[in-house]
């Protein structure tokens, strides 16, 4: 598997410790507060899953926890109480992170994420 810069992406391991913490501790009740009013969750929950791989690369778990970390944070530079741009920013960094590690994410993170997402999906906490 290529990925364009992989190498030059340092992990510094207390970011990396610190972003882990908060991803583990938010993500899933961002998740649930957000579904529905933003496009990119199923997107976020395929990285989540794609981050938390035994398989996936050291530096893309990093990059995939930092961008997650970023969308967890309840105050970041727009503020996603903002009626329609409260989210742009979150995207935006998601979609970078996500861009920049695309091949690592795989089929199996991203149906992972669809039943998690379904209705009567497992439990999210467990999952």
């Amino acid at each position: 598997m290529s990925m364009a810069g992989r190498d030059l992406v340092p992990v510094d391991p207390k970011r990396y410790a610190r972003d882990k913490a908060r991803v583990e501790q938010g993500f899933w009740d961002k998740v649930r507060r957000t579904l529905g009013r933003v496009p990119f969750v199923e997107e976020a929950v395929a990285a989540y899953y794609c981050a938390l791989d035994p398989k996936t690369p050291l530096q893309v778990k990093a990059i995939l926890l930092g961008a997650l970390a970023y969308f967890v944070m309840p105050a970041d530079m727009i503020p996603d109480f903002i009626a329609w741009f409260g989210f742009t920013d979150d995207a935006v960094v998601l979609a970078a992170a996500i861009r920049s590690v695309a091949p690592a994410i795989t089929e199996r993170h991203r149906d992972k994420a669809r039943a998690a997402l379904r209705p009567d999906g497992p439990d999210r906490e467990a999952a």
